[in-house]
């Protein structure tokens, strides 16, 4: 099967499994569009199509279909001829503008800026350090979880152990705990497997960027996500979002006591969860 095909399918699982939640009451029509990635409005459309159209009513309807927006080759070729020879070393703004005032092209900026990179002509700009607030919470329970692992002296008399927390963003709520030599694969999948049997599988999993976690090639650099560990297989498997923390304050952020979610809410108890006859039938 094809991953184009591969994806699909299990998009169609995940908003059979979210429909379903929402037909029995346990999610707001906002929160089952947050767990699908899309809007409230958005999630109406694509639960009318189904009860239209059943699963025919979910197919993509851009797969196999070239775009009408699409730039032929040949023109791309010739933008590129034109700053190799004429306006080498020019920034992208000011190229930009000469495109479309004399060469009438009528491409946008962000499009010519990609197409430079892409030919190596010119440099992809810096990333500014990124202006960090504190996230909000999940609106509810099985959203996303945390696991994280506390290296400390934790029992008198004996050796320095790790302390391997699994627990829900949403509620605070501790699924799996546990003392080991040293955290590792191993670890975090012992974390992960009584969550999972307990609860069932969540939306999301917020880490650190240990290297059982994530592959990161260069100390202080971006997770290389084309380049999955054990656990990241595991989880873009079972179809959960690995996001990881790039600041200890980030990691911080599930610290601290907070309200927890309303349990008379509708939504807020175990509603993030899909359980494992959902993604295995």
């Amino acid at each position: 099967m094809k991953r184009t095909a591969w994806l699909q399918d299990r998009r169609m699982q995940k908003f059979r499994d979210v429909l379903s939640r929402w037909n029995g009451g346990d999610l707001s029509m906002m929160e089952a569009g947050e767990l699908l990635g899309m809007s409230e409005r958005q999630f109406r459309r694509y639960r009318d199509r189904y009860e239209e159209a059943g699963d025919a009513g979910l197919l993509d309807r851009r797969l196999g279909k070239l775009s009408t927006r699409r730039v032929p080759a040949e023109a791309i070729e010739e933008m590129l001829e034109l700053y190799r020879h004429r306006y080498l070393g020019w920034n992208v703004k000011h190229f930009h503008e000469h495109l479309l005032r004399d060469h009438h092209f009528s491409w946008g900026y962000t499009f010519i800026k990609t197409q430079l990179h892409a030919a190596g002509l010119v440099e992809r700009a810096k990333r500014r350090g990124a202006h960090r607030r504190k996230r909000e919470r999940k609106p509810c329970e099985g959203m996303m979880l945390h696991q994280d692992g506390s290296r400390h002296r934790w029992l008198a008399g004996e050796p320095m152990l790790d302390l391997i927390v699994t627990m829900d963003d949403a509620t605070s709520t501790i699924y799996s705990a546990f003392l080991i030599e040293e955290e590792g694969t191993a670890s975090s999948f012992q974390g992960l497997l009584e969550t999972f049997v307990a609860k069932g599988l969540p939306s999301s999993l917020y880490s650190d960027r240990g290297s059982h976690y994530f592959v990161t090639l260069k100390a202080g650099e971006a997770v290389d996500k084309s380049r999955l560990t054990q656990v990241g297989r595991a989880l873009e498997r079972l179809g959960i979002e690995h996001i990881p923390a790039y600041s200890p304050e980030a990691r911080g952020r599930r610290g601290g006591r907070q309200k927890p979610a309303d349990p008379g809410r509708p939504g807020t108890r175990a509603a993030g969860y899909r359980t494992y006859s959902s993604l295995f039938p």
